[in-house]
Protein backbone atom coordinates (compact mmCIF):
# COMPACT_ATOMS: atom_id res chain seq x y z
CA UNK A 1 0.00 0.00 0.00
CA UNK A 2 1.29 3.44 -0.82
CA UNK A 3 -0.12 6.52 0.82
CA UNK A 4 0.46 10.23 0.46
CA UNK A 5 0.48 11.32 -3.17
CA UNK A 6 -2.14 9.73 -5.36
CA UNK A 7 0.26 9.01 -8.16
CA UNK A 8 1.57 6.08 -6.14
CA UNK A 9 -1.89 4.66 -5.57
CA UNK A 10 -2.83 3.71 -9.09
CA UNK A 11 -3.59 0.00 -9.41
CA UNK A 12 -0.55 -1.77 -10.84
CA UNK A 13 -0.63 -2.90 -14.45
CA UNK A 14 2.13 -5.53 -14.25
CA UNK A 15 0.40 -8.60 -15.61
CA UNK A 16 2.09 -9.07 -18.96
CA UNK A 17 4.15 -12.16 -18.10
CA UNK A 18 1.61 -14.01 -16.00
CA UNK A 19 -0.74 -16.53 -17.64
CA UNK A 20 -4.39 -16.26 -16.69
CA UNK A 21 -5.17 -19.05 -14.21
CA UNK A 22 -8.29 -21.09 -13.98
CA UNK A 23 -10.19 -19.31 -11.20
CA UNK A 24 -10.93 -21.22 -8.00
CA UNK A 25 -13.50 -18.54 -7.22
CA UNK A 26 -16.64 -17.31 -8.98
CA UNK A 27 -15.71 -15.61 -12.27
CA UNK A 28 -16.09 -11.85 -12.18
CA UNK A 29 -18.50 -11.78 -15.08
CA UNK A 30 -21.11 -13.65 -13.06
CA UNK A 31 -21.59 -10.52 -10.97
CA UNK A 32 -24.35 -8.11 -11.98
CA UNK A 33 -23.45 -5.04 -14.07
CA UNK A 34 -22.87 -1.81 -12.23
CA UNK A 35 -23.90 1.78 -12.73
CA UNK A 36 -27.17 3.58 -13.34
CA UNK A 37 -28.80 2.81 -16.63
CA UNK A 38 -26.25 0.15 -17.48
CA UNK A 39 -27.19 -1.90 -20.52
CA UNK A 40 -25.17 -4.68 -22.07
CA UNK A 41 -25.08 -3.83 -25.74
CA UNK A 42 -26.01 -6.73 -28.00
CA UNK A 43 -23.33 -6.86 -30.64
CA UNK A 44 -23.19 -8.39 -34.03
CA UNK A 45 -20.57 -11.12 -34.23
CA UNK A 46 -17.19 -9.57 -33.52
CA UNK A 47 -13.64 -10.79 -33.89
CA UNK A 48 -10.90 -10.56 -31.29
CA UNK A 49 -9.41 -7.61 -33.16
CA UNK A 50 -12.72 -5.74 -33.24
CA UNK A 51 -13.32 -6.41 -29.54
CA UNK A 52 -9.92 -5.02 -28.61
CA UNK A 53 -10.62 -1.88 -30.63
CA UNK A 54 -14.00 -1.49 -28.97
CA UNK A 55 -12.44 -1.98 -25.56
CA UNK A 56 -9.80 0.65 -26.21
CA UNK A 57 -12.49 3.10 -27.30
CA UNK A 58 -14.66 2.57 -24.21
CA UNK A 59 -11.82 2.58 -21.70
CA UNK A 60 -10.09 5.57 -23.27
CA UNK A 61 -13.33 7.49 -23.01
CA UNK A 62 -13.53 6.58 -19.32
CA UNK A 63 -10.03 7.89 -18.64
CA UNK A 64 -8.44 4.52 -17.95
CA UNK A 65 -4.66 4.87 -17.94
CA UNK A 66 -3.84 1.71 -19.91
CA UNK A 67 -6.90 1.05 -22.10
CA UNK A 68 -5.31 -1.43 -24.50
CA UNK A 69 -3.71 -3.60 -21.82
CA UNK A 70 -6.89 -3.63 -19.73
CA UNK A 71 -9.08 -4.46 -22.72
CA UNK A 72 -6.77 -7.29 -23.75
CA UNK A 73 -6.67 -8.76 -20.25
CA UNK A 74 -10.44 -8.70 -19.96
CA UNK A 75 -10.91 -10.25 -23.38
CA UNK A 76 -8.32 -12.95 -22.68
CA UNK A 77 -10.11 -13.71 -19.42
CA UNK A 78 -13.44 -14.10 -21.22
CA UNK A 79 -11.89 -16.44 -23.78
CA UNK A 80 -9.83 -18.41 -21.24
CA UNK A 81 -6.53 -17.77 -23.02
CA UNK A 82 -3.31 -15.99 -22.25
CA UNK A 83 -3.21 -12.35 -23.21
CA UNK A 84 -0.46 -12.79 -25.78
CA UNK A 85 -2.45 -15.54 -27.47
CA UNK A 86 -4.95 -12.93 -28.62
CA UNK A 87 -2.42 -11.75 -31.20
CA UNK A 88 -2.42 -15.24 -32.75
CA UNK A 89 -6.22 -15.28 -32.98
CA UNK A 90 -7.13 -11.80 -34.17
CA UNK A 91 -9.73 -13.13 -36.59
CA UNK A 92 -11.35 -15.48 -34.08
CA UNK A 93 -15.06 -14.74 -33.70
CA UNK A 94 -16.66 -14.52 -30.27
CA UNK A 95 -19.97 -16.19 -29.58
CA UNK A 96 -22.83 -14.24 -28.05
CA UNK A 97 -22.09 -15.29 -24.46
CA UNK A 98 -18.43 -14.31 -24.76
CA UNK A 99 -19.35 -10.93 -26.22
CA UNK A 100 -21.85 -10.27 -23.44
CA UNK A 101 -19.27 -11.13 -20.79
CA UNK A 102 -16.67 -8.91 -22.38
CA UNK A 103 -19.11 -6.02 -22.75
CA UNK A 104 -20.13 -6.30 -19.10
CA UNK A 105 -16.53 -6.32 -17.89
CA UNK A 106 -15.64 -3.37 -20.10
CA UNK A 107 -18.35 -1.22 -18.57
CA UNK A 108 -17.42 -2.27 -15.05
CA UNK A 109 -13.81 -1.33 -15.74
CA UNK A 110 -14.98 1.96 -17.26
CA UNK A 111 -16.82 2.56 -13.98
CA UNK A 112 -13.36 2.27 -12.31
CA UNK A 113 -13.74 -1.18 -10.81
CA UNK A 114 -10.14 -2.45 -10.48
CA UNK A 115 -8.88 -4.71 -13.22
CA UNK A 116 -7.56 -7.10 -10.58
CA UNK A 117 -11.03 -7.50 -9.06
CA UNK A 118 -12.51 -8.25 -12.46
CA UNK A 119 -9.83 -10.84 -13.17
CA UNK A 120 -10.02 -12.14 -9.61
CA UNK A 121 -6.26 -12.08 -9.13
CA UNK A 122 -3.17 -9.89 -8.94
CA UNK A 123 0.49 -10.60 -9.55
CA UNK A 124 2.97 -10.38 -6.69
CA UNK A 125 6.58 -11.54 -6.79
CA UNK A 126 5.90 -13.55 -9.95
CA UNK A 127 2.89 -15.38 -8.52
CA UNK A 128 -0.85 -14.96 -8.88
CA UNK A 129 -2.87 -14.17 -5.75
CA UNK A 130 -6.63 -14.10 -5.36
CA UNK A 131 -7.93 -10.64 -4.47
CA UNK A 132 -11.36 -9.19 -3.80
CA UNK A 133 -12.91 -6.30 -1.87
CA UNK A 134 -11.80 -7.81 1.45
CA UNK A 135 -8.09 -7.27 0.82
CA UNK A 136 -5.75 -4.62 -0.46
CA UNK A 137 -4.58 -5.21 -4.02
CA UNK A 138 -0.82 -5.91 -3.78
CA UNK A 139 1.28 -3.07 -5.22
CA UNK A 140 4.47 -3.66 -7.20
CA UNK A 141 6.58 -1.61 -4.77
CA UNK A 142 5.65 -3.95 -1.92
CA UNK A 143 7.63 -6.65 -3.74
CA UNK A 144 10.73 -4.76 -2.56
CA UNK A 145 9.56 -5.18 1.03
CA UNK A 146 9.29 -8.91 0.39
CA UNK A 147 12.79 -8.90 -1.08
CA UNK A 148 14.23 -7.07 1.92
CA UNK A 149 12.50 -9.52 4.27
CA UNK A 150 13.76 -12.59 2.41
CA UNK A 151 17.28 -11.17 2.43
CA UNK A 152 17.16 -10.53 6.18
CA UNK A 153 15.96 -14.05 7.00
CA UNK A 154 18.60 -15.64 4.79
CA UNK A 155 21.32 -13.54 6.40
CA UNK A 156 20.00 -14.40 9.85
CA UNK A 157 20.14 -18.09 9.02
CA UNK A 158 23.48 -17.91 7.27
CA UNK A 159 22.18 -18.77 3.80
CA UNK A 160 23.97 -15.76 2.34
CA UNK A 161 27.32 -17.35 3.23
CA UNK A 162 29.45 -19.39 0.90
CA UNK A 163 29.12 -22.63 2.83
CA UNK A 164 27.06 -25.30 1.12
CA UNK A 165 24.75 -26.17 2.70
CA UNK A 166 24.70 -22.98 4.79
CA UNK A 167 25.12 -23.33 8.53
CA UNK A 168 22.30 -22.28 10.83
CA UNK A 169 24.24 -20.52 13.57
CA UNK A 170 21.04 -19.98 15.56
CA UNK A 171 20.42 -23.74 15.90
CA UNK A 172 16.67 -23.17 15.94
CA UNK A 173 13.92 -22.36 13.43
CA UNK A 174 13.62 -18.74 12.39
CA UNK A 175 10.36 -16.98 13.21
CA UNK A 176 8.66 -14.27 11.14
CA UNK A 177 5.42 -12.34 11.58
CA UNK A 178 3.44 -10.69 8.79
CA UNK A 179 1.55 -7.97 10.68
CA UNK A 180 -1.69 -7.19 8.80
CA UNK A 181 -1.39 -9.92 6.19
CA UNK A 182 -4.39 -9.07 3.98
CA UNK A 183 -4.21 -11.35 0.95
CA UNK A 184 -1.27 -13.18 2.52
CA UNK A 185 1.07 -12.21 -0.30
CA UNK A 186 3.98 -11.26 1.98
CA UNK A 187 3.75 -14.26 4.32
CA UNK A 188 3.28 -16.71 1.44
CA UNK A 189 6.16 -15.19 -0.50
CA UNK A 190 8.43 -15.57 2.52
CA UNK A 191 7.43 -19.22 2.84
CA UNK A 192 8.04 -19.95 -0.83
CA UNK A 193 11.32 -18.05 -1.17
CA UNK A 194 13.14 -19.85 1.63
CA UNK A 195 15.74 -22.45 0.58
CA UNK A 196 14.84 -26.07 1.46
CA UNK A 197 17.45 -26.21 4.21
CA UNK A 198 15.90 -23.25 6.04
CA UNK A 199 13.14 -23.85 8.58
CA UNK A 200 11.06 -20.71 9.11
CA UNK A 201 7.94 -20.54 11.25
CA UNK A 202 5.76 -17.88 9.66
CA UNK A 203 2.73 -16.31 11.32
CA UNK A 204 0.28 -14.03 9.53
CA UNK A 205 -1.93 -11.74 11.57
CA UNK A 206 -5.02 -9.75 10.55
CA UNK A 207 -8.04 -8.24 12.25
CA UNK A 208 -10.35 -9.08 9.32
CA UNK A 209 -11.76 -12.63 9.17
CA UNK A 210 -12.72 -12.08 5.52
CA UNK A 211 -9.16 -11.11 4.64
CA UNK A 212 -7.82 -14.18 6.44
CA UNK A 213 -10.13 -16.41 4.40
CA UNK A 214 -8.62 -14.97 1.22
CA UNK A 215 -5.12 -15.45 2.65
CA UNK A 216 -5.84 -19.07 3.55
CA UNK A 217 -7.13 -19.76 0.05
CA UNK A 218 -3.98 -18.21 -1.38
CA UNK A 219 -1.83 -20.40 0.85
CA UNK A 220 -3.66 -23.49 -0.41
CA UNK A 221 -3.35 -22.22 -3.96
CA UNK A 222 0.44 -22.09 -3.60
CA UNK A 223 0.75 -25.29 -1.60
CA UNK A 224 2.08 -23.74 1.59
CA UNK A 225 -0.91 -23.97 3.91
CA UNK A 226 1.22 -25.89 6.42
CA UNK A 227 3.99 -23.31 6.33
CA UNK A 228 1.97 -20.27 7.45
CA UNK A 229 -0.02 -19.96 10.66
CA UNK A 230 -2.91 -17.51 10.31
CA UNK A 231 -4.06 -15.57 13.37
CA UNK A 232 -7.12 -13.36 13.77
CA UNK A 233 -7.10 -10.45 16.16
CA UNK A 234 -6.44 -6.79 16.86
CA UNK A 235 -2.72 -6.17 16.95
CA UNK A 236 -0.18 -8.05 19.03
CA UNK A 237 -2.82 -9.01 21.59
CA UNK A 238 -3.84 -11.75 19.17
CA UNK A 239 -0.52 -13.48 19.86
CA UNK A 240 -1.32 -13.94 23.53
CA UNK A 241 1.39 -15.25 25.82
CA UNK A 242 2.20 -18.39 23.83
CA UNK A 243 5.56 -19.21 22.31
CA UNK A 244 4.65 -16.57 19.73
CA UNK A 245 4.44 -14.00 22.51
CA UNK A 246 7.13 -11.83 24.05
CA UNK A 247 10.38 -11.82 22.12
CA UNK A 248 9.14 -14.30 19.59
CA UNK A 249 10.31 -13.17 16.15
CA UNK A 250 13.42 -12.66 14.07
CA UNK A 251 11.42 -10.49 11.69
CA UNK A 252 8.21 -8.49 11.85
CA UNK A 253 7.15 -7.26 8.43
CA UNK A 254 4.22 -4.93 7.92
CA UNK A 255 2.44 -3.00 5.20
CA UNK A 256 0.13 -1.14 7.56
CA UNK A 257 -2.58 1.42 6.78
CA UNK A 258 -0.82 4.78 6.48
CA UNK A 259 -3.01 7.12 4.48
CA UNK A 260 -4.27 10.07 6.56
CA UNK A 261 -8.03 9.87 6.98
CA UNK A 262 -8.59 13.21 5.29
CA UNK A 263 -6.77 12.11 2.12
CA UNK A 264 -8.78 8.96 1.43
CA UNK A 265 -11.58 10.80 -0.36
CA UNK A 266 -9.06 12.14 -2.89
CA UNK A 267 -7.63 8.76 -3.87
CA UNK A 268 -8.16 7.15 -7.25
CA UNK A 269 -11.65 5.56 -7.48
CA UNK A 270 -10.12 2.08 -7.84
CA UNK A 271 -8.53 2.52 -4.43
CA UNK A 272 -11.04 4.72 -2.61
CA UNK A 273 -14.13 2.76 -3.61
CA UNK A 274 -12.81 -0.79 -3.76
CA UNK A 275 -9.89 -1.34 -1.38
CA UNK A 276 -11.00 -1.96 2.22
CA UNK A 277 -10.86 1.19 4.34
CA UNK A 278 -9.32 -0.88 7.14
CA UNK A 279 -6.28 -1.40 4.93
CA UNK A 280 -5.99 2.29 3.98
CA UNK A 281 -6.89 4.52 6.93
CA UNK A 282 -3.91 5.27 9.15
CA UNK A 283 -5.66 7.84 11.32
CA UNK A 284 -5.56 11.63 11.21
CA UNK A 285 -1.85 11.79 10.32
CA UNK A 286 -1.47 8.29 8.87
CA UNK A 287 0.81 7.17 11.70
CA UNK A 288 -1.55 5.39 14.12
CA UNK A 289 -0.26 1.91 13.29
CA UNK A 290 3.36 3.03 13.44
CA UNK A 291 2.75 4.30 16.97
CA UNK A 292 1.40 0.87 17.90
CA UNK A 293 4.38 -0.87 16.31
CA UNK A 294 6.90 1.43 17.97
CA UNK A 295 5.35 0.87 21.40
CA UNK A 296 4.50 -2.82 21.30
CA UNK A 297 6.84 -4.51 18.81
CA UNK A 298 10.12 -4.39 20.81
CA UNK A 299 9.11 -7.18 23.22
CA UNK A 300 7.98 -9.27 20.23
CA UNK A 301 11.43 -9.31 18.66
CA UNK A 302 14.29 -11.65 19.50
CA UNK A 303 17.78 -10.28 19.99
CA UNK A 304 18.95 -9.14 16.55
CA UNK A 305 15.42 -9.12 15.23
CA UNK A 306 14.26 -6.45 12.81
CA UNK A 307 11.04 -4.62 11.99
CA UNK A 308 10.45 -3.75 8.34
CA UNK A 309 7.45 -1.69 7.27
CA UNK A 310 6.22 0.19 4.23
CA UNK A 311 5.23 3.83 4.59
CA UNK A 312 3.87 6.67 2.44
CA UNK A 313 5.48 9.57 0.65
CA UNK A 314 7.03 12.12 2.99
CA UNK A 315 6.41 10.12 6.18
CA UNK A 316 9.89 8.83 6.98
CA UNK A 317 11.17 11.66 9.19
CA UNK A 318 8.03 11.60 11.36
CA UNK A 319 8.12 7.81 11.63
CA UNK A 320 11.86 7.76 12.40
CA UNK A 321 11.40 10.36 15.17
CA UNK A 322 8.51 8.34 16.56
CA UNK A 323 10.55 5.13 16.70
CA UNK A 324 13.65 6.83 18.11
CA UNK A 325 11.52 8.27 20.91
CA UNK A 326 10.70 4.65 21.81
CA UNK A 327 14.43 3.71 21.85
CA UNK A 328 14.63 2.07 18.42
CA UNK A 329 17.68 2.17 16.18
CA UNK A 330 16.43 3.33 12.77
CA UNK A 331 18.45 2.59 9.65
CA UNK A 332 18.44 4.70 6.52
CA UNK A 333 15.16 3.98 4.71
CA UNK A 334 15.16 1.59 1.78
CA UNK A 335 13.92 3.22 -1.42
CA UNK A 336 11.41 2.08 -4.01
CA UNK A 337 12.02 1.88 -7.76
CA UNK A 338 11.32 5.60 -8.15
CA UNK A 339 14.03 6.51 -5.64
CA UNK A 340 11.60 7.57 -2.91
CA UNK A 341 12.13 6.49 0.71
CA UNK A 342 9.55 3.73 1.20
CA UNK A 343 10.59 1.13 3.78
CA UNK A 344 11.39 1.44 7.45
CA UNK A 345 14.13 -0.82 8.84
CA UNK A 346 14.46 -0.62 12.62
CA UNK A 347 15.55 -2.66 15.62
CA UNK A 348 15.13 -2.11 19.36
CA UNK A 349 18.14 -0.40 20.93
CA UNK A 350 18.48 -3.21 23.46
CA UNK A 351 18.53 -5.85 20.70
Amino acid sequence: MVGGENRQLRPPQRFASVPIPEPPWEPAWDAPPHGPGFVVTRLTTLTVSACVRRGIEILTGAGIESPRADAEWLLAWCLGVRRMQLYLELDRELNEAQQARFESLLHRRAAREPLQHLLGSAEFYGRSFEVNRSVLIPRPETELLAELSVRHLKKRFGADQCSSPPTNHLERPLKALDYGTGSGCLAITLALEMPPEMVVEISALDISPDALEVARRNSRRHGCEQAVRFLEGNGFAALGSTSLGAGGFDLIVANPPYIPTGEIEGLEPEVRDHDPVLALDGGSDGLDFFRHLASHAPVRLLSGGVLMAEFGDGQFESIAALFRSESWIVDEPAKDDTGRPRFLIARPAAS
